[in-house]
């Protein structure tokens, strides 16, 4: 039985707290869908915030809702030397330790003292294909991408949850280096 899954190109994008989005947007502000994501209830929003590090900045970082316990900002190897951010590769929601960065909307600016992170790779997995499969939460994959320059990728951590669909995570690296895009499948073969 073949195992393959959707794959969606994460380009950067910042999760953020209510209150961090009132500050950069205004006191009561709600983010506003521009469309929905792979995951149930998650959506693209409208709004985008400048994103400033040590040594550049990008003016308009799609920000990702609803609102989160924690802000955090997720950049690909090459988003982190464009803007001189040293960032780890970590888990989503795994922060602590991690740099920070200075957030700019159209009503302010917040500091985040650490979140920026370059997302470890992931297929998130509703608990039925996970038992279908025999995966667990948590255990590291190997998954076989297709596209113009198809590649082996290690290391893939299983997320699994009721609340999840089906759906392979990588980042623009990755993508480009496999040819690969958003909709193609990929194919776990450990």
């Amino acid at each position: 039985m073949s195992k393959t899954v959707p794959v969606g190109v994460s380009a950067r994008h910042i999760h953020l707290t209510q209150e961090h989005i009132e500050v950069l947007f205004g006191a009561g502000y709600q983010l506003t869908e521009f469309k929905p994501l792979s995951q149930p209830g998650q959506f693209a929003a409208n709004e985008t915030v400048a994103v400033i590090g040590t040594k550049g900045q990008f003016d308009k970082v799609r920000i990702l809702g609803p609102a989160r316990p924690a802000s955090q900002l997720e950049i690909s190897r090459t988003d982190s030397f464009a803007i001189g951010i040293k960032a780890p590769v970590r888990e989503s929601g795994s922060i602590d330790g991690t740099p920070g960065v200075t957030l700019k909307g159209p009503a302010g600016e917040v500091t985040l003292e650490e979140g920026v992170i370059v997302a470890a790779r992931h297929i998130h997995f509703h608990t039925s294909d996970a038992e279908k499969w025999n995966i667990k939460d948590k255990e590291m994959l190997k998954v076989r991408l297709g596209g113009e320059r198809g590649l082996v990728l290690e290391n893939v951590i299983a997320r699994v949850s009721d609340s999840f669909a089906l759906d392979m995570h990588i980042d623009t690296d990755e993508a480009n280096a496999a040819g690969a895009k958003t909709g193609d499948v990929a194919e776990i073969i450990e």
